[in-house]
Parts: structure tokens; sequence; C-alpha cells
């Protein structure tokens, strides 16, 4: 259940953070390479991520990427509060989800 729920919203990050990508280029003026690589690498990573959560590593990567997402802040402030929404999310799911997975295999 656990890699359900943070692939869950690793999959919706991805939406958003390449949705950031035309807002970098066009409200806040980034140099168009740079956005892409930020938007698309972002989103990139966050569906790469989502399919390898069958891997304890890859949850130390989904980390990382909650961080990231909050850093893009720097670049266009809404992504603060955005990034800090995707974090408690990625929080609840990793901690709700371990609960499940414990309480399913003391049931079983």
């Amino acid at each position: 259940m656990q890699r359900r729920l943070c692939s869950a919203i690793l999959f919706l990050e991805a939406i958003v953070l390449g949705l950031s990508t035309p807002v970098l280029i066009s409200v806040e003026s980034v140099d168009r390479a740079q956005a892409l690589w930020i938007g698309i690498g972002l989103t990139a990573a966050c569906l790469l991520t989502a399919g390898l959560l069958r891997q304890r590593w890859a949850y130390g990567l989904g980390w990382a990427i909650q961080l990231a997402a909050i850093a893009l802040g720097v670049l266009v402030v809404p992504m603060y509060v955005l990034g800090t929404i995707f974090l408690v999310l990625w929080i609840t799911a990793v901690r709700l989800g371990r609960t499940i997975d414990t309480d399913k295999a003391a049931a079983a």
C-alpha cells in the first residue's frame, strides 16, 4: 500500500512540475533551455522514481524530489506552497502506507 500511495503522489506531482515549465518560461522569464531542463527533468524524475519504488532506496529519491519541488520556489514563488503541500502528502503517504502494510502483515 505504501508503494501505491507514494506512486500516486509522485504521478500527481509530475503533472504539477510539468506544468511549471511554461510558467518558468512565460511568467518568470527563465531561459527556455533552463526551464525545460528543470521542468521536464523533475517530471521525468517523478515518473522514474514512481516506477522504482519497489526498491527501498527509491524512497530516498522521493524525498529528494520533495525538496527539489520546494527549492523550485526560488524561481517560481508559488512552488514554495505547492512543494510544501506535496511534502505533506508524501509524508502522509509514507506513514499511512507503512501503517497499513504493517497491519496487513500482522493480520495475515
